[in-house]
């Protein structure tokens, strides 16, 4: 019994060892003051990790996602900003994130009421039926359903659809979102078991619900406009307009690189996922009938070539990572020696990369934009992240991440067709792997600053 308790004797040899290494007091008092991140940063990353870099894409102005959880919008808009600008020849050319929200919150409420639909003779206490119900709303996303909805509703330029208080303060509105979704899959339930409904019935009152969804929608994040006038000044002061336009008018005449001409590749050196094969993961998405979420997973140096080429080449590269991990809000630094826990502490975090996955210490979390690398012998040494945290984080608004950071907390990159091998494109013609829902790997990208 004495084994399966602590107790005192355990309890005085830690004392015991505290008392033993006065120096580790120092460190201690330090922490206990000042705060961990503090008394262990390492200032020799800050010396080393500039922000110049051998190869650059020209930007335009940071973005900012404010308290909301839209960095795979933000990031995703930021790469497609890049082509339309050179288009139009103007630099600092933004696209509407809240006509991407609003139709995203839309098609994930329907999405949610249809696997409640399919479900719905599944216990409450099952494990799928607690996942569907624990987030159905959230902001995070994926590069696959990012091109469902653009490719269903096109997109507009931001001052067509601008952002709202909810847009950019989204936490109430999930909040009430969620409430009528949840009470609204308790509702079809209860017809499905008491009332015997059929998924017709089920159906059409799902079509009532979707339309206070959608008044709701309205409330919160203004009408998603059917049509409108393009008008705007290039960087040469050239006035321009193009009228009538609906929003794939202007996706399709605009954004010649489209979303579907991209594959996420992912690096989740796990047991249970082998290299080469794709991967989806069962109830992740948010259009119904749309682009289904799949991944190609590789080796981490076969994911860094893919990067390198396609940077190279002067296209940025829209990436997802576990951002909070060893990286520095204030200075904009994603470096592994960043912060000397286990040299502060006097222990080790004996994880490697598949450990933290498989034991819930990291996943993907942020997605943002690769616009730049620094090469020394053609070897990559750092990359240059553009974030969509405002100006005031990093250096004005641009990260600097280690190639070992790179190693070990990047999961996915979204990489133009054209740059795979004939290996590659036939791999990724594999029928999908099915994962669970609660998958690291179903892990969506929010980057929430709330």
């Amino acid at each position: 019994m004495l084994d399966k308790i602590i107790t005192a004797d355990i309890i005085n040899q830690c004392r015991k060892n505290i008392n033993e290494d006065p120096f580790s007091n120092v460190i201690r008092n330090s922490i206990i003051e000042n705060g961990i991140d503090k008394t262990v940063l390492n200032h020799s990353s800050r010396v080393k990790n500039v922000f110049t870099f051998s190869h650059e894409i020209p930007t335009g102005k940071i973005t900012n996602q404010e308290k909301s959880g839209r960095c795979w919008i933000f990031a995703a808009l930021n790469t497609f900003r890049y082509y339309i600008a050179q288009k139009i020849n103007v630099k600092d050319f933004e696209l509407s994130q809240n006509y991407l929200l609003f139709w995203d919150k839309f098609e994930k409420s329907n999405y949610f009421l249809e696997t409640i639909i399919e479900t719905c003779h599944e216990p409450i206490d099952s494990r799928i039926i607690m996942w569907l119900l624990k987030n159905p709303i959230q902001d995070g996303g994926q590069w696959d359903m990012l091109s469902a909805l653009v490719d269903k509703y096109g997109l507009v330029p931001k001052y067509v659809m601008p952002e709202t208080f909810n847009s950019r303060n989204t936490m109430r509105m999930n909040h009430l979102l969620t409430l009528k979704l949840r009470a609204s899959a308790f509702y079809l339930r209860q017809m499905a078991d008491v009332q015997k409904a059929s998924e017709e019935v089920l159906r059409s009152e799902k079509r009532h619900i979707l339309e206070e969804i959608y008044s709701m929608l309205v409330s919160f994040l203004g009408i998603p406009p059917n049509h409108f006038d393009f008008e705007y000044r290039d960087d040469d002061n050239n006035y321009h307009e193009d009228r009538g336009l609906t929003p794939l008018m202007f996706y399709n005449y605009y954004l010649e690189n489209k979303p579907s001409e991209y594959l996420s590749i992912i690096n989740a050196p796990t047991a249970d996922k082998p290299f080469m094969k794709t991967y989806t993961v069962q109830y992740l998405g948010n259009v119904f009938g749309g682009r289904p979420v799949t991944y190609l997973n590789v080796d981490i140096e076969t994911l860094k070539k893919l990067v390198l080429v396609q940077l190279k080449e002067g296209e940025p590269v829209w990436f997802g990572c576990d951002v909070g991990q060893f990286s520095d809000r204030e200075s904009g630094i994603m470096d592994t020696e960043l912060f000397r826990y286990e040299d502060a502490l006097g222990i080790s975090f004996d994880l490697d990369k598949a450990g933290r996955l498989d034991y819930g210490e990291s996943m993907l979390t942020h997605a943002m934009v690769f616009t730049g690398v620094h090469c020394v012998d053609d070897k990559p040494v750092r990359w240059k992240v553009e974030n969509s945290w405002s100006e005031k984080s990093g250096e004005k608004g641009f990260f600097v991440m280690t190639n070992r950071w790179f190693k070990e907390y990047n999961y996915q990159v979204v990489i133009h067709k054209k740059y795979l091998s004939p290996e590659l494109l036939e791999a990724a013609k594999q029928t999908p792997i099915v994962l669970k829902p609660w998958d690291p790997m179903g892990s969506l990208a929010i980057g929430c600053t709330y």
